[in-house]
């Protein structure tokens, strides 16, 4: 789920964190979700009065999780956390020294298959290979294995978050727009410990640091 808060000038603001102080305003990461309570004002019901959603709500949202999947790649890549390419990335599967394997959405699935090899871990597609590649230094990349631990957790976890943003974009641009969704292969994201269940929920309890950059 994605939280969201009443603002300066009752303005909504997400917090992708959960960390920023207020009343929460909890809902599902998906893009129908989002637009659904921008548009039929769920935001000034939940908020107890009037508010300014955003127009482009959904798109920042999808913009502001590309870039967090980036900086967290990064941080692993810094880290050596994460390996970039199909020869580096393919060793640390057969190793098992990976838990998350990231591919690029524009990659070839007959590519990326083929690199999997029947590999049963979790799969994510959030980035283009472009943008991968100026994670890892390079013009592109479609390959990265990421080692088990709290940054693996935070991209996968990120990476849904996206995938369930941008399906309702990719239903209706089909097969050729956009980034595409990602995959995970062991079961849908969860969501943070803090957050209530249901697609659109109020939540009274102060936010919680969960360590998310």
């Amino acid at each position: 789920m994605i939280r969201f808060v009443v603002g300066p000038e009752r303005v909504i603001v997400p917090d992708l964190a959960a960390r920023l102080p207020g009343r929460g305003i909890w809902l599902s990461a998906r893009g129908d979700v989002v637009e659904t309570a921008r548009t039929r004002g769920a935001f000034a019901k939940a908020a107890r009065g009037p508010v300014t959603v955003p127009s482009d709500l959904l798109s920042g949202l999808q913009a502001a999780l590309v870039r967090r999947v980036g900086e967290q790649l990064g941080l692993a890549r810094r880290a050596g956390q994460a390996v970039a390419g199909f020869s580096k990335a393919r060793e640390w599967l057969e190793t098992g020294r990976a838990a998350v394997v990231v591919q690029a959405a524009d990659g070839s699935p007959e590519e990326r298959a083929r690199f999997l090899g029947g590999w049963t871990g979790t799969v994510v597609t959030p980035l283009t290979g472009a943008m991968l590649g100026a994670v890892f230094g390079r013009d592109h990349v479609v390959h990265v294995a990421v080692a088990a631990g709290r940054l693996a957790e935070r991209i996968a976890t990120e990476s849904g978050r996206l995938a369930g943003l941008m399906a309702s974009d990719i239903i209706a641009k089909g097969a050729g727009g956009g980034l595409s969704p990602g995959r995970r292969t062991s079961g849908r994201p969860e969501r943070p410990a803090s957050a209530p269940s249901g697609d659109t929920t109020i939540d009274d309890r102060p936010a919680q640091p969960d360590g998310t950059i």
